[in-house]
């Protein structure tokens, strides 16, 4: 079962890499006063971040599109409320929804992100994507990345699915779309 996980989200990285790894060069850390290189996470402000609006960027779109064998028809317009980006990518026999919750700290991310596992429930945990993910049971895909949350709605992507080439399950296709996203995702 977690090979069937794991696979996925391994073979969409691997395609898309090349794609997002070369549109800009990747931003310097800044240093600790050890000398150290380290990460620094950007808290939730007033306005989304950069990294949660590219989920909704057309560069994502054709690597999705690359990944899930169909271009999206439409991306909904993003919508902002309450630290949390959203937009709708909208194929012909389906549709799933891509949410950022950008939050402040460490301590409200993991509360967050284990709040979603509550709520959602956890059929499988997806190991080497983001710092933490599952596979919901209801087959939406949570990630955690620096102070966000990524999750993949696709409550709207039909269970007997013909809609993606390969057909694939709603859990492939969630897992798909996180692994898209976080190949794509630099920065905090």
């Amino acid at each position: 079962m977690r090979l069937r996980v794991i696979l996925p989200a391994t073979l969409a990285a691997v395609f898309v890499l090349g794609a997002c790894g070369s549109s800009s060069p990747p931003e310097a850390s800044p240093k600790t006063s050890t000398g150290a290189t380290s990460v620094t996470f950007e808290p939730a402000g007033a306005n989304p971040s950069k990294s949660a609006k590219m989920v909704c960027e057309d560069e994502v779109r054709g690597d999705l599109a690359e990944t899930l064998g169909v271009t999206a028809t439409q991306v909904t317009k993003p919508t902002w409320n309450d630290h949390l980006y959203s937009c709708t990518f909208i194929y012909p026999k389906g549709s799933f929804t891509l949410h950022v919750k950008e939050l402040v700290s460490e301590k409200t991310t993991t509360d967050f992100f284990n709040a979603q596992k509550q709520k959602l429930g956890s059929k499988d945990d997806i190991f080497g994507l983001g710092t933490g993910a599952f596979v919901a049971k209801n087959d939406d895909v949570v990630v955690r990345k620096d102070y966000k949350v990524l999750i993949v709605d696709v409550s709207k992507v039909p269970a007997a699915n013909a809609a993606f080439v390969p057909a694939m399950s709603r859990s492939d296709v969630a897992t798909n779309v996180a692994s898209v996203i976080m190949s794509c995702w630099v920065g905090a």
